[in-house]
């Protein structure tokens, strides 16, 4: 496994606008799991590039639905690297699944996806998150943090400098 430092480093994520009003929640990750966290575990999915955050957001669709971009200070010690994707004798067997489709592992075969594996056992070894290359833009980096593994040492910040982000979903009630 590659450790890494993250350090002042900007990340991006597209929020459906009815839920700008809390970006730092992983709680949307929790309720179905996503890649690399099972469900209960809550987890943030940021980008590296706002192009692709957008592309993340938008999925396979044609059209991009309204969303709101969100950028973040990040600052998060140990992260694990695998922008790389797996090697062999680097990387346990397990990684290996790390791309898997989860979500037809998941949902329509009802099983568990390697990634979530692999998900608990980065939490176990006390990393904080792991960058991972998207699958829906070649050649952008996501990042996953794991909400309960950071300390106050970690930076995780949401950039707002005007107040512009909503502060309740009364708008969508």
């Amino acid at each position: 496994m590659k450790l890494i430092e993250l350090v002042d480093t900007t990340a991006y994520r597209m929020h459906l606008p009815r839920w700008a009003v809390s970006p730092m929640s992983g709680a949307g990750a929790s309720k179905h799991g996503g890649r690399a966290n099972r469900p209960g575990v809550e987890a943030l999915y940021l980008s590296l590039e706002y192009a692709t955050a957008i592309h993340e957001y938008q999925q396979a669709s044609s059209l991009l639905p309204p969303g709101t971009l969100v950028n973040y200070a990040v600052s998060a010690e140990p992260v694990i690297d695998f922008t790389k994707g797996f090697s062999k004798g680097e990387w346990d067997s397990i990684w290996e699944g790390f791309y898997c489709d989860w979500r037809a592992l998941w949902f329509d075969k009802h099983i568990e996806p390697p990634s979530w594996i692999i998900g608990d056992l980065a939490i176990a070894s006390g990393a904080k998150g792991i960058l991972f290359k998207s699958m829906l833009h070649p050649s952008g980096t996501n990042l996953v943090l794991f909400n309960g593994a950071l300390t106050a040492n970690d930076v995780l910040r949401v950039n707002d400098p005007l107040g512009a982000l909503p502060k309740t979903t009364a708008s969508w009630d």
